[in-house]
Parts: structure tokens; sequence; C-alpha cells
């Protein structure tokens, strides 16, 4: 019948072109012969059929058909008709094409614009009615580094690697069942967390650069927490640096906004360097321009009154240091020294307990250089052998629960584009991140 049917119309075609019946008649014989043509459901068609075979779609393929452009065995007809009946009886109803809901709700936690651990994004430099318990910021700036550049890229390799944080219960968050934090949602918990985006910070000249942070951290420090928030009233900030040098203004918003006396914050400093460094010995005796760096910010931190001396702490320090008076300055700057072999020692619990004890109840800020961790880990600005490992510090954070954490910051994290371990660099500064943000929200818990 098919056959008797293409040749009447190719008949009809020859004798329209003759010009003794109209073409208007061949068309539209033409349009309803290819509009009958029974297509074969084919292996594809059975299982994505529903979502490529538009109207538009099939209409199209039936006219190549009907024109000869391509065959019926080239569709590659199922030839199992049991294989075709499984597959037909998996068949998906999918929703309406103006149907979004799933997609504006659920999100796979590689996919979206990249904010940390899928945070919403908040523009947190204005709109100060907007509460907000704990923000993060990122501070892209090397300007201040000595050894290797690369920490501007930072808070981006922080985020990149938080993608696999999000909701959910960590198996191992908490030293013990009976921690506040053993199983705790920490961005489940009602508590109002965003990043904030970073503080552009200019690339040619430290001085604004830096001035450009504290103005960030200070509009941020202007919102107010949430009802949640039992403990806090001004939003927290935890910052993705950045080279060590930011750690300064961070400390400096941080005190304004939380010390309670002119006693300074408890500080402790993570890091493979003391970083109290005299100006003379490390920058200063270039220029003056040159005295803030990486490694001499805790001492202009010290002369400021920022730092509780005697309640501040180093933690897995074990860099040389460079003059013979480092360690009494270091001591009149307010810190007491745990070394990175202190932790074989005292064990990674031990170090947390010994830290908690320094610190006491004052209002403590946190900061983390990435080149705590052992040099064949992580990129960083200034790498040390004999660090520690991941399980080591992420035991020693969650030590630390029960402590007054009004800020913290992970620094040093160089993930410059094209380089090697830039996805494990973002990945251990994320979970450092991780671990922070459960100590701040386990104390606003009941």
């Amino acid at each position: 019948m098919k056959l008797l049917t293409s040749i009447l119309l190719s008949t009809l075609l020859s004798i329209a072109n003759a010009q003794f019946i109209p073409q208007e008649f061949i068309s539209g014989y033409a349009d309803s012969a290819i509009h009958s043509l029974e297509l074969p459901v084919t292996f594809i068609d059975s299982i994505f059929g529903d979502i490529i075979n538009t109207p538009e779609v099939t209409l199209l393929k039936k006219q190549k058909v009907y024109s000869g452009e391509i065959s019926i065995p080239e569709f590659n007809q199922v030839q199992s008709s049991s294989l075709h009946q499984y597959y037909k009886s998996k068949n998906i109803e999918f929703p309406k094409k103006n149907y979004v809901s799933d997609i504006i709700e659920n999100e796979e936690l590689y996919s979206g614009i990249v904010s940390f651990a899928h945070l919403p994004v908040q523009k947190c430099f204005q709109n100060f009615n907007e509460n907000i318990d704990i923000a993060i910021v990122g501070a892209p700036f090397d300007s201040g580094v000595s050894y290797s550049p690369g920490a501007r890229f930072g808070p981006n390799g922080v985020r990149q690697g938080s993608r696999r944080l999000s909701g959910g219960i960590s198996a191992i968050r908490g030293n013990t069942k009976e921690s506040k934090l053993y199983r705790l949602p920490i961005y489940d918990t009602g508590l109002r967390m965003v990043d904030c985006g970073d503080v552009p910070m200019i690339p040619f000249d430290s001085r604004i650069a830096l001035d450009q942070l504290y103005r960030g951290h200070h509009a941020i420090h202007k919102h107010n927490s949430t009802e949640k928030s039992k403990n806090f009233n001004k939003t927290r900030v935890v910052t993705l640096g950045g080279d060590h040098t930011v750690t300064l203004i961070n400390i400096k918003s941080a005190y304004e906004t939380f010390a309670d006396d002119d006693e300074g914050l408890a500080i402790i400093h993570f890091d493979s360097h003391i970083d109290t460094w005299d100006p003379k010995v490390l920058g200063g005796a270039v220029t003056k321009y040159a005295s803030l760096n990486h490694g001499t910010f805790l001492h202009y931190a010290a002369e400021a009154g920022y730092i509780s001396k005697g309640n501040s702490v180093h933690v897995g320090i074990r860099a040389p240091f460079i003059s013979d008076n480092d360690e009494v300055h270091d001591h009149d700057c307010g810190f007491e020294i745990i070394t990175s072999k202190d932790v074989d020692t005292l064990t990674p619990r031990g170090v947390g307990q010994k830290i908690k004890e320094i610190v006491g109840n004052r209002p403590v800020y946190l900061t983390f250089d990435l080149d705590t961790f052992d040099a064949g880990m992580i990129n960083s600005g200034t790498l040390e052998a004999g660090g520690l490992n991941s399980r080591e510090i992420m035991t020693i954070i969650d030590e630390l629960e029960g402590i007054k954490l009004v800020g913290c910051d992970v620094v040093e994290v160089s993930t410059p584009p094209n380089t090697i371990g830039n996805d494990i660099t973002g990945l251990y500064a994320a979970q450092v991140i991780d671990g922070l943000l459960g100590l701040m929200v386990v104390t606003e818990l009941d």
C-alpha cells in the first residue's frame, strides 16, 4: 500500500509539474502522507523518547523518512521485543515543561554558583537591617607574603573545596558521644549563615587593600544577629584568606565588636611560624612600608592591645627562629607555644585541652595558617616539614568545644591557577572552616 501511495504521489507530482493539477493539492497530499507515517520505536526512544521526541522532532523525523534523507534501518529499531518491553515498563512521567520546583529547591553538590558549603549569598556590605549570625567573607590578598605568592586565589579555592559540605550529619564531628558537637547538623540549626563573597582588595598597594578589608569587616559587623543567637548580638565573621597579613585587620574588627574589656582577645594561632617577629627583624629593615607583613602582624596586634597576654597560644610551631631574641619577644607579645612535636606527647585531645586552659573564658579569635599541615599535604605560602595531619587537626579543633569564638580565619591558602594540588589544598582549608563553624554553632544551642 505504501509503495502504491509513493507511485501515485510521484505520478501526481509529474502531472502537477506539467500544470495539469494545482500545486496546493499536491502539497496538501504530501503533508497528509507525512503525518500519517508511523515511525518505529527505537531502543533509544524506549529510554529517552519522552524527553527527545517532541511533536516538532517527530514531524522532522517523518519528513526526513518521507523525503528519503534517512531510512527506517538508520533508526536502529529494537530487535529484542523483551528488551524493548522492559524499558517501556520503566517509562517515567516527566513534569510539565514549566514546572521548576525541583530545580529551585534541589541542587547537586557539584553544581550551582559556588558559595561556601552552598550557603546563600548575601550582600553584607549594605542592607544592614538584614540579620546575620555567621558570615563568610573572602580576603583575596597576598601582597604581604615573603616566600610564595598565590593566596589571593585562596577564597575561591576554599569555596571550591567546600562543595562536598552542606546539610547532613558528620560521622566524626565531636570527639565523644557526650559532646554537643556529636551528630550536630551545623548548617541546619536555624542560625542564619551566609556567604558575603569577597572584599575587593587592590593588589598594587597593601595599605589601600588592608583598609578595604577593614571597611568590609566593619560593614559586616554592623549587622545584628538573629533571635536564634543566644550569646552574640552582632554577626561573627569567618574570613577566607589571603596571606596572613589580613589577620591583623580581622582581629582589629573583631576586637572593636566583641571585646568586653580593654584586655584584648585571646588568640589561638595555628601555624608553623610564630608571626610575632619584630619588624626590624623581618621586613622593617628594608622600608617602613614593608614592616607589616604575614610574619609581623601579631607584633602589631599586640602593640595595638588586641591580644590578651597570657591567654594566647601558638599551635604547631616548628619553623626556625630568625634571631636569638625571637622567643623573648614572642612571650612579650603574650603567647605560649605548643610545637608540632608537642602534639605527639600531649596527644591531639590533650593539645585541645591545654589550649582551652590557656584561653579560659575570654572572647577568642582563632587564626589558622594552612602550613600547620605537613608540607606534603597542601600548597601554602611558606611550607615547613614535620607538620600535623588532617585527623590530628580535626580532633584538636573539636576538643575546643565551648570556647567563646568571636571570629576566625583560614589563611595562606595558595591555589593559583594551573598548579598541582589545588583541589586538595582547598579541601583541607574548607574542612578546617567546617570545624570552626561547628565551634561557633555549638555554643548557641541549648
